[in-house]
């Protein structure tokens, strides 16, 4: 079990953790076409999740210059605008809108099935298909960092489907990763420690 007091702080708490960890996956993507590719979505995404006025001359700047820093400037992408790390973007928090009433899955959270839902509406094609990659290797990390056990990838496909409504598929090239992956980068310790306590308390 993983705790929101172990994890690493977000600078910027407008998107929740889901984005944050989308920008760390889109990281690891070697493909520089892949990266702009699912940059640009998490983007738009941002943009719904926190909505700026779009009379605002290059409102969609604002979500750039924070998908850089959420990314800690380490993104090798190429930008719709000239931003640099002395930019500062001035805005005022705000809380986002969870979904009312009962979350279908707790463990990945009421942003994760905000974004599912909306990636649900795009139109079908190599965008929408790049987000649904990206959204089944993050759930397939909350599920692990949830339950330390391993998890078959055909329940998380399955959860997928379910959350969009039969809408959303794995495209048929898709391979998730090995679950020591999406374990990386966390405090294997901590974990090791929560998951003997709950194990005690259960006794």
């Amino acid at each position: 079990m993983e705790y929101n007091t172990q994890r690493e702080k977000i600078k910027i708490i407008d998107y929740g953790r889901n984005i944050y960890k989308l920008i760390e996956y889109t990281k690891t993507v070697e493909s520089r076409e892949k990266r702009n590719q699912m940059a640009s979505v998490i983007v738009d995404i941002m943009s719904q999740i926190s909505p700026e006025s779009k009379e605002v001359k290059d409102y969609k700047r604002k979500y750039w210059v924070h998908l850089m820093i959420l990314a800690k400037w380490e993104l090798d992408i190429d930008l719709p605008y000239e931003i640099t790390r002395e930019d500062t973007v001035e805005f005022q928090p705000h809380p986002i809108s969870y979904t009312q009433g009962k979350v279908a899955y707790r463990h990945y959270g009421a942003v994760m099935e905000k974004m599912i839902k909306k990636v649900a509406e795009y139109p079908e094609g190599d965008e929408r298909d790049e987000l649904v990659r990206l959204i089944a290797h993050a759930m397939k990390r909350d599920y692990l960092l949830w339950n330390s056990d391993t998890v078959e990838d055909d329940l998380i496909t399955l959860q997928l489907e379910k959350i969009s409504g039969e809408k959303l598929h794995v495209p048929e090239d898709f391979k998730y990763l090995d679950y020591r992956e999406y374990l990386k980068g966390t405090d294997d310790e901590r974990r090791a420690n929560g998951t003997r306590k709950k194990k005690k308390k259960k006794k």
